[in-house]
């Protein structure tokens, strides 16, 4: 679906990415993670057709993007790390004026835009966008990357600076939308994230890539790791408490997911989510430390 082979970029004298090779498989979610700096951004923008490579080639669907990005883009959702909004504009009226530069049908940018606000949990419709909260904000921007269905997303920090609520929703909503066949590739600093949501991970430093695998080989290479979720709300027996909050510890990240459901639709407060022992908080530590 996406590869890149022998990719450099460079600004100026900086190299932001080194002879990086690199594939996307059509249907997974696959996470880049890495120091800042590291070239995460700047390698979504290449796959975007964003930013042009200094050398090497970037392909998505079979299609260079040194020469063919325009008949790509009408086929990826791109999301940056920052994406401010038109904040004069109501979401209804932001979202519509993006289906008319996607040359959309009135009829089809409605029943569309109805079913992404709906999806998202997202009903201040006739809100002005300066109006909303930083997570509403970013629902309305990832709103807008899926407005006219692509196949493939890149998507930069999808859940930068969110409550963690809000956060694992975002996440959480990439999973269904894998599940529609979407190709999903993703920077996070938030490592649970990464580890809940992604098939592979891609662990880069310095502009060059140290590790790409799936989290099934990762864990079993390291072992080992346990999540702890602190929360306060209703009686919940046959959990552990500790200072007056409820405690679970658990290598599950099922069992979490589904924790942290319980605790969003019941409108509890999720006090903390830490990792430990985590694989991939391992290997990252290691290979940031080489």
């Amino acid at each position: 679906m996406i590869k890149l082979r022998g990719v450099a970029k460079l600004y100026k004298d900086f190299p932001a990415v080194r002879d990086l090779d690199l594939d996307v498989k059509r249907g997974e979610i696959l996470g880049i993670i890495g120091h800042n700096g590291a070239g995460k951004s700047t390698t979504l923008k290449m796959m975007a057709g964003l930013v042009s490579p200094t050398s090497g080639s970037v392909e998505v669907m079979g299609r260079d993007m040194a020469r063919e990005a325009l008949s790509v883009k009408r086929f990826l959702g791109y999301l940056p790390e920052e994406s401010p909004l038109y904040e004069n504009m109501t979401v209804d009226e932001y979202l519509r004026f993006f289906s008319e530069l996607y040359s959309m049908p009135r009829n089809v940018a409605d029943e569309r835009i109805g079913l992404l606000l709906g999806s998202l949990k997202l009903q201040e419709r006739n809100k002005l966008t300066g109006e909303l909260s930083k997570g509403m904000k970013r629902k309305v921007a990832i709103a807008r990357a899926l407005l006219h269905d692509p196949d493939i997303l890149v998507l930069d920090e999808p859940s930068s600076g969110l409550d963690p609520l809000t956060s694992f929703f975002i996440v959480d909503y990439l999973r269904s939308l894998r599940a529609e066949g979407k190709t999903i590739v993703l920077s996070a600093h938030n490592l649970f994230h990464v580890e809940h949501v992604c098939d592979r991970v891609a662990i880069m430093k310095d502009g060059r890539l140290l590790v790409c695998d799936s989290m099934a080989n990762i864990r079993k290479s390291l072992g080992k790791r346990e999540y702890e979720v602190k929360f306060t709300g209703g009686e919940m027996p046959g959990y552990e408490k500790e200072d007056g909050h409820y405690v679970l510890r658990t290598a599950d990240l099922g069992e979490i997911a589904a924790l942290l459901r319980i605790i969003s639709e019941n409108g509890w407060t999720l006090v903390d989510l830490s990792m430990r022992e985590s694989a991939l908080e391992d290997i990252y530590v290691r290979l940031m430390a080489g």
